[in-house]
């Protein structure tokens, strides 16, 4: 019985003895397609949004859930993704009143604040230029930044200022990383970049630390753990040494401290320890 024995019934007789794995024919190359290398347009779409500032709506690119594919995060947890920098589309702008947010915020306006900000941000507010396909990292850049300005007009709470300065140093890595190396100008540009981040750095860490002292959890869809972890991390990278020990001892103290964060917290304290060790030798 062949594989396609009874098409004859559909007029198909002639298929029936097809080969099912057809050999090519002698002196005929078979090339294969070239596997598409997926492009970083080929993980968005325009996703529509009313503006609760001026209730007009817009259209802003925006990551395909599930599309892209995690590959790890750093030791302060900033996310990274195979063929795309998701952070470069985690700001919502209004083109209309320049209002901006992250996402997770954007939609949470009080009446004062929103009034505030049309005052302060639409009233002087130039729309920006024609979008490209993709956002570059100075285009990105420039949201967040109009982003904190939108924060600060709003007077937001701690954590929200400290969580947007935080993704702006995770942008600020991933532009640092994407730097071309043979530009005769790469030093610079390389230190520039690094001191930048830094600041912003800075800025998330005093942030946390104050919101740590006066906000409940969850902070910026964080627990306790994972906000005194990231506290941590960014206190070492600063060498602010007390303050990382001791938020590390109280990950590993806490009950029902979730098993992930403290087996993090046991790497982080031993890496503690070299800096430690590390610095007294230079004394």
């Amino acid at each position: 019985m062949g594989l396609l024995d009874g098409l004859g019934q559909y007029g198909l007789g002639g298929l029936e003895g097809m080969d099912l794995y057809e050999t090519p024919q002698s002196g005929k190359a078979v090339t294969p397609d070239a596997p598409h290398v997926p492009q970083e347009q080929d993980f968005l779409f325009e996703k529509a949004y009313t503006c609760p500032i001026c209730e007009k709506e817009f259209k802003v690119k925006t990551v395909k859930i599930g599309k892209a594919r995690l590959l790890g995060t750093d030791l302060d947890l900033r996310p990274k993704y195979e063929n795309i920098d998701m952070l470069k589309y985690d700001v919502i702008l209004c083109p209309n009143c320049g209002y901006a947010a992250l996402s997770r915020y954007f939609k949470f306006l009080t009446a004062s604040q929103a009034k505030w900000i049309s005052e302060k941000i639409s009233k002087a507010f130039k729309p920006p230029k024609d979008e490209h396909e993709i956002y570059s990292y100075e285009e990105a850049l420039e949201r967040y930044k109009l982003t904190l300005a939108n924060a600060i007009v709003k007077q937001a709470k701690a954590s929200e200022k400290a969580y947007i300065c935080l993704k702006t140093a995770w942008l600020l890595r991933g532009q640092g990383e994407h730097l071309d190396q043979k530009d005769p100008e790469y030093t610079k540009k390389k230190a520039e970049n690094e001191a930048a981040e830094n600041e912003f750095l800075r800025s998330a860490l005093e942030g946390f630390l104050a919101a740590r002292q006066t906000e409940s959890y969850p902070m910026c869809g964080m627990d306790e753990s994972t906000v005194d972890y990231l506290i941590a991390v960014i206190a070492l990278h600063f060498e602010q040494f007390d303050v990382a020990t001791k938020l590390v001892s109280n990950i590993l103290v806490a009950p029902g401290t979730n098993p992930r964060m403290k087996e993090k917290a046991r790497d982080l304290k031993e890496l503690l320890m070299v800096k430690i060790k590390e610095r007294q030798k230079m004394k």
